[in-house]
């Protein structure tokens, strides 16, 4: 199949093509029989005419009206049904079966079900920041509790629909035909604020999804004023306003102002919400955390569930026991937390208690790993894509969208403007016909009581239209007394005044802004309230930071065994005889290092690997299998445990030859699988590290680099002519013939030069000075001389 894959070629063109999808004739899609169709062009063209009508009538809301189809025909319906919040009380809610049955029968047959969803999440209070819909009964919780059933549920417009429908009988907004002709809907809702930002959305569409956060009315307003005032504010003028999402259930934004400035920036991005939570003093010197706000769509239940997770943690898919990892975090968690109770009611719609071990515990520390190990901070995906004015959809940043909801209100007012100044008119005029009868009472009387056509008779008498004529003569008798004489002059003078403003208004685009301003001061006077979500920047928690905060710093002595078991002993100078291990095992290898710090592994293929010293288990038990740390490449063996601080520099290299330096903290890998650090061929293998010592005032390191050959040659050069890499081969440290390995490497000081070198295939001791170790010493990738028979020491 030689065209795109259909997914891409949707996100690539979606925008493009939907003006010629709107257009496209559907009988085009298929052909007679015996007719040759392309089956992958069939299938395009049938993929997009989908894509189109998820995008456009199901998924993503609208810039105008933040609502999407099935919202705006739902929130309708309760209008025409006459459920506006009028007055102190409101109209009586019904049924919500009914709203879904008439929403389902005029506008909207895609089934009940989807309706009644989505008139719920309209009614939740901790879905929406404004609910639009004012439900009595069950409609479900944070915690993923179902609503009632319809039958069961009452409902109507919430006080703030009003700002969606008040005006959409006055021509705001085009009408189009319902799905079967026999009914009209509006095309949108003729918005008084940005509800998109207002209440935000979330959709997935094909090809593209919508996270749309919540807005603070009170700030949204005030923005829109700004751009309504200076239509050349910028983003920042902008972001003086709006500071942030504002979420229904409050909780703490902890994204960096840069962050925040990106997101609306681009309309894409990942922000950092954390719970808001109080420390509670008890008797005795005992106290508890109290959750009092959670991040945004997280829920009591699902911490709760975490927290069991952590305590109580069961074996993974094809274990029998649970893992090294689980039982770390099984241990911390128990020794920070006694209990989690959920004491949420109506007073406290959110009480999540959290009660310590015991009073000495650290509520910071307690805290951090909490933070880091359950929802109480989690990230909240922006992705503000919208249906946009032109109808195509697109990830907007802020401003657009507010440059786009204000170019629709000022469309929308002069439509509503204008609707006000006909109706005006046409009462105008038929008033004016109205005064011609006061004027000329008694002749248009017997025109009346004489003429075979009245209407005829009094448009060609009086110069009157057809509707004034017909006016006229369906005038009532008690209509033309004295004073409703005076009540019409009044009344004309009234709508006159009225017209001419109107007119004015229209002629002015400044004054028409003014009105648009201070309309939507009022709406902001009347439906704004205080944010609920705190913005207030703080460092992310993770495993590193939340590690030291958490973990006691200790000195311990870290050892691995020849069958891979690892444990850890307190204290340095630990004894090697003290360890204890199983029968037929031995020490391999011991480091010491600190509960902080991390502990690095390296094998023999080259890959490093690292491990948390805080979570290896305690000398006095066997230990826990290496692997239930890392994961260890088949057929490699570990030759180095590792443990500093973070600058210690080594050298690194294979048995080739070839080599590098660098510091402690490159070998770092957060996978258990490690990271790939030496390149090495089919046949080689690393060599244990080599510490270097510390630098010189000059930058470079003391002593020398002594190299041993597997066929008995040895030499010498200064640190400095290695390069300093992050992984990789390296520099040629010694030449060797294709049959010759690097048996031995080290660090001396210089001369004299004693100690032990690996040659051939045995270890000897060497002392090299004089002209023995002048012939040693020199530049790397040479050579070096053949060990010189004074230098052994036998």
């Amino acid at each position: 199949m030689d065209a795109p894959p259909l997914i891409f070629q949707l996100k690539t063109h979606l925008n493009d093509l939907i003006p010629q999808m709107e257009t496209l004739d559907q009988t085009d899609l298929s052909a007679p029989f015996g007719d040759e169709v392309l089956i992958h062009g069939h299938a395009e063209e049938a993929m997009l005419q989908y894509a189109l009508a998820v995008v456009k009538g199901r998924a993503l809301p609208f810039v105008q009206d933040g609502q999407k189809p099935v919202q705006r025909r739902i929130l309708y319906s309760m209008h025409r049904l006459g459920l506006a919040w009028t007055g102190s009380s409101g109209a009586k809610p019904v049924k919500g079966a009914k709203v879904v049955g008439d929403t389902l029968g005029s506008f909207h047959p895609h089934g009940d079900s989807s309706i009644y969803d989505a008139l719920v999440r309209i009614a939740q209070d901790f879905s929406l920041r404004y609910p639009l819909i004012d439900g009595q009964g069950n409609f479900g919780s944070r915690d993923g509790d179902s609503a009632a059933a319809m039958r069961y549920t009452e409902v109507r417009l919430a006080p703030i629909a009003d700002l969606l429908l008040s005006e959409i009988e006055k021509g705001t907004v085009d009408f189009t035909p319902n799905y079967d002709g026999r009914d009209q809907e509006p095309t949108l809702l003729p918005a008084r604020l940005p509800f998109l930002l207002l209440n935000g959305a979330s959709g997935i569409a094909v090809g593209m999804a919508t996270e749309c956060p919540s807005h603070n009315l009170n700030e949204v307003a005030n923005a829109a004023i700004l751009l309504l005032e200076n239509p050349e504010a910028t983003l920042k003028d902008v972001l003086q306003h709006i500071k942030g999402p504002d979420f229904p259930g409050g909780g703490q934004l902890i994204s960096s102002q840069e962050d925040i400035e990106t997101a609306y920036e681009t309309g894409h991005k990942s922000l950092r919400c954390r719970a808001r939570w109080v420390k509670e003093d008890l008797a005795r010197g005992q106290w508890q955390v109290i959750v009092t706000e959670l991040p945004h769509q997280v829920s009591v239940a699902k911490i709760l569930e975490e927290l069991e997770k952590l305590t109580n943690p069961q074996p993974k898919d094809g274990k029998k026991t649970i893992d090294l990892q689980q039982a770390n975090l099984k241990q911390t968690a128990l020794e920070f937390l006694e209990e989690a109770t959920d004491e949420s009611d109506k007073d406290n719609p959110m009480r999540l208690v959290l009660v310590p071990r015991s009073s000495k515990v650290d509520l910071d520390e307690m805290m951090a790993f909490l933070l880091l190990h359950t929802s109480l901070e989690t990230s909240v995906p922006v992705n503000m894509t919208m249906v946009c004015l032109d109808g195509r959809p697109r990830t907007y940043g802020l401003l657009p969208i507010l440059k786009e909801w204000t170019s629709f209100r000022l469309t929308t007012v002069r439509r509503r403007t204008t609707f006000e100044l006909n109706i005006a008119n046409d009462r105008i005029h038929v008033l004016e016909g109205r005064l011609v009868v006061f004027l000329n009472l008694d002749a248009v009387i017997k025109v009346i009581r004489e003429a075979d056509d009245p209407k005829s008779e009094l448009m060609t008498r009086f110069a009157l239209s057809e509707i004034q004529a017909n006016n006229i003569l369906e005038m009532r008798l008690r209509q033309l007394n004295k004073l409703e004489g005076i009540k019409l002059e009044r009344e004309l003078q009234e709508l006159r005044a009225e017209a001419e403003r109107l007119g004015a208004l229209l002629a002015s685009d400044a004054a028409m802004r003014a009105l648009i301003v201070s309309e939507i001061r009022a709406d902001a006077a009347k439906y704004g309230d205080e944010r609920r979500t705190l913005i207030q920047g703080a460092a992310r928690i993770t495993a590193s930071s939340a590690a030291v905060r958490s973990v006691p710093d200790e000195q311990i002595t870290l050892v691995v065994s020849k069958n891979l078991w690892v444990k850890a002993y307190k204290g340095h100078g630990v004894d090697p005889s003290s360890f204890g291990f199983k029968p037929g095992d031995g020490l391999q290898f011991s480091v010491e290092t600190r509960t902080t710090q991390p502990v690095y592994l390296l094998d023999s293929k080259g890959r490093a690997y690292q491990m948390d010293a805080s979570q290896v288990p305690s000398g006095r038990t066997d230990g826990a299998p290496l692997s239930t740390s890392i994961e260890l490449q088949a057929g490699a063996k570990i030759i180095s445990v590792l443990a500093g601080p973070d600058d210690q520099m080594l050298l690194f290299g294979g048995t080739r030859g070839y080599g590098f330096i660098a510091p402690l903290k490159t070998l770092a890998s957060r996978q258990r699988a490690g990271k790939a650090f030496i390149t090495l061929q089919d046949d080689e293998v690393a060599f244990t590290p080599v510490q270097l010592g510390a630098r010189d005032e000059a930058g470079n390191w003391p002593g020398f680099i002594v190299c041993g050959s597997s066929d008995g040659r040895i030499l010498a050069f200064p640190p400095v002519e290695v390069n300093e890499l992050n992984g990789g081969k390296g520099v040629k440290l010694m030449v060797l013939e294709e049959d010759q390995r690097l048996s031995s490497i080290r660090h001396a000081a210089g001369e004299p030069f004693e100690g032990k070198v690996k040659l051939a295939d045995r270890e000897m001791d060497i002392r090299l000075v004089g002209h023995e170790w002048e012939k040693v010493a020199g530049h790397r990738a040479r050579k070096g001389v053949q060990t010189p028979k004074k230098g052994i020491l036998l």
